[in-house]
């Protein structure tokens, strides 16, 4: 326990950059999902939890169509989802989820972030063990629910932690990425709201360095980050406390 908890606090700090590239990801997702079980959101649980966070950031209602639309279209080969892994300057350890209509492209601009910044691109797996891939979801709080309850509940499902965000009026729901699906049946067959979702990987262990460090390792994040290809960027960098107040 707690350790998710970190990691949340520390995201909640951090955006995709905005508006625009939030819709971009979010689009690429719906379509992969789509494209992966159908454009029926009755049909296709990962579908119908992406269109709700969709709604969360506020995503117009066209765009989302658009994106399931492209899934079906017969000229579209679609997303190709892969991973980088590398080491960032100082030792930091830096996952890179992308998704990507040209795998030579994406591998080519990752490496030369990593290299132009002092960093090393490594092998596929080779700093996977470093992360725990967890699932994530944010549902509203309900009345008469326990937390403790709920979460004795949930065990059985795979989830291992779960908290309450008073700011949001949700409770945060962590659990092993293979049970996704399980966890997201329950949840809806019980009646409860998931405003949210999404897959994290959250570091065993965190690297402490120096605002001069710091200065130079976020600049190849940042730069990872404004990637059209990449979806998601996780580290092991121990965040700066001052950051959070």
């Amino acid at each position: 326990m707690g350790r998710a908890f970190e990691f949340r606090k520390a995201r909640k700090f951090k955006r995709w950059g905005n508006m625009a590239r939030v819709f971009t990801k979010l689009g690429k997702e719906i379509t992969i999902a789509a494209k992966a079980g159908g454009p029926d959101p009755e049909n296709n649980p990962h579908l119908r939890a992406l269109m709700q966070n969709a709604k969360k950031e506020n995503m117009p209602k066209e765009n989302v169509e658009r994106a399931i639309k492209r899934a079906v279209e017969k000229d579209f080969s679609g997303y190709k989802e892969m991973n980088y892994e590398g080491y960032g300057p100082y030792g930091i350890a830096i996952f890179v989820e992308t998704a990507t209509d040209n795998t030579t492209r994406t591998v080519a601009n990752v490496r030369s972030y990593f290299n132009k910044h002092g960093g090393s691109l490594g092998t596929s797996g080779s700093l996977e063990f470093l992360f725990d891939h967890k699932c994530v979801f944010h549902i509203a709080m309900k009345d008469g629910v326990s937390l403790e309850d709920l979460e004795l509940e949930l065990i059985d499902y795979g989830v291992d932690e779960l908290d309450a965000d008073e700011e949001s009026n949700e409770i945060v729901i962590y659990g092993e990425f293979a049970q996704n699906s399980a966890i997201q049946k329950y949840l809806e067959e019980n009646g409860f709201e998931i405003t949210s979702s999404e897959f994290v990987r959250i570091p065993n262990d965190l690297k402490e360095v120096t605002p001069e460090q710091r200065e130079g390792i976020e600049k190849l994040i940042e730069k990872l980050e404004e990637d059209d290809d990449v979806q998601n960027v996780f580290h092991n960098m121990k965040e700066d406390d001052h950051e959070d107040e």
